[in-house]
């Protein structure tokens, strides 16, 4: 019988780094859903230590839709009656976008102004990646980035070229202001 050996989505791919810009796979443990039953969003809450209000994370709590969240890198605690509860580890990629280029690179990708006074950092958005849906996450240090699993290369695809068209217009002398 074989042996089963566990690999990430882009298991294998090496981080980059373009217009002193990182692009990395990102490792946030598991990821639950949560999803409320009517009316206990505040017992749920209170099991959970809070809950997100829209377009926001609490703490490793992300929202994700009305009275929905994910919870990242732990286990959720025991919700049954009040809640959906789904392990959703297998099914989503994680991508981690640093550095001074960060913003730059997503808004040629994402229909929203990222700039951190209209996406400061806590901030969320269930957004399309092009042709992909995503959870966009702004972290303090730039951006983590959740596709579905089976779109995670063309998701690095498209944010290594972005990344490749701002390097090259640093490199000849058109480098448009960081934010």
């Amino acid at each position: 019988m074989p042996d089963l050996i566990a690999k990430s989505a882009l298991h294998g791919t090496a981080p980059l780094t373009l217009a002193g810009t990182t692009l990395a796979e990102a490792a946030p443990g598991p990821i639950t859903s949560i999803a409320c039953f009517p009316g206990t969003l505040a017992e749920v809450a209170a099991r959970l230590g809070g809950f997100p209000v829209p377009g926001r994370v609490a703490g490793d709590l992300v929202w994700t839709g009305p009275e929905q969240a994910f919870l990242l890198g732990r286990a959720a605690p025991d919700l049954a009656g009040i809640a959906a509860v789904t392990d959703q580890s297998g099914g989503w990629a994680a991508l981690r976008l640093t550095g001074p280029r960060a913003v730059q690179a997503l808004m040629r990708l994402y229909p929203l102004d990222l700039r951190p006074a209209h996406f400061p950092p806590g901030s969320v958005a269930r957004v399309p990646l092009g042709h992909m849906q995503s959870v966009l996450i702004r972290e303090e240090a730039g951006f983590l980035v959740l596709v579905f699993r089976s779109m995670a290369r063309t998701a690095w695809h498209e944010i290594e070229t972005a990344l490749q068209s701002l390097d090259a217009r640093a490199r000849a002398g058109l480098e448009a202001p960081s934010s």
